[in-house]
């Protein structure tokens, strides 16, 4: 869990700088997609070396399926390996008709990663007028603005 907190935390504190109680992400905010009883826990391997990993929860009744964490360690971007794993992903969960994820509106390069790699449509943004019902008021900068992306997948 230490190494997907450090990830997520990096542009948390590039973008805001540290909060005053020195968490930037809450374990909570990990805890809840690592150990969630549907999730699917990959580390991702480059190799003999990790490189990063994902956390995917499955449903397999409605074949909604979420990203809900996706890291590469980020002296291994731009390499192709996050579209490679995406594309492993989707072909180890054919069934899946809809992928869901989120992802705040500040990361850039994870938006245009999913919007122009991967082929994700930007379908709810969540912000101070518009509150995510799952997440409300945390007092977390990072949770104040982002974007809810689907993929629709053909049958």
């Amino acid at each position: 869990m230490k190494d997907v907190k450090e990830i997520f935390t990096i542009g948390v504190i590039e973008h805001f700088g540290m909060p005053d109680d020195g968490e930037p992400v809450p374990d909570r905010d990990v805890d809840e997609a690592l150990y969630h009883p549907k999730a699917d826990v990959f580390y991702v391997y480059q190799g003999n070396k990790r490189v990063g990993g994902v956390v995917l929860t499955i449903d397999k009744e409605t074949h909604r399926n979420k990203m809900n964490l996706f890291y590469i360690y980020p002296d291994c971007h731009s390499r192709g390996l996050g579209y490679a794993v995406w594309k492993q992903i989707e072909s180890m969960y054919p069934e899946t008709k809809v992928w869901e994820l989120v992802t705040p509106c500040f990361e850039k390069r994870n938006i245009h990663f999913y919007v122009n790699k991967c082929g994700f449509h930007i379908v709810e943004y969540f912000n101070a007028r518009h509150k995510d019902p799952d997440y409300p008021d945390s007092g977390y900068e990072y949770r104040a603005e982002y974007f809810r992306f689907e993929k629709l997948m053909k049958p």
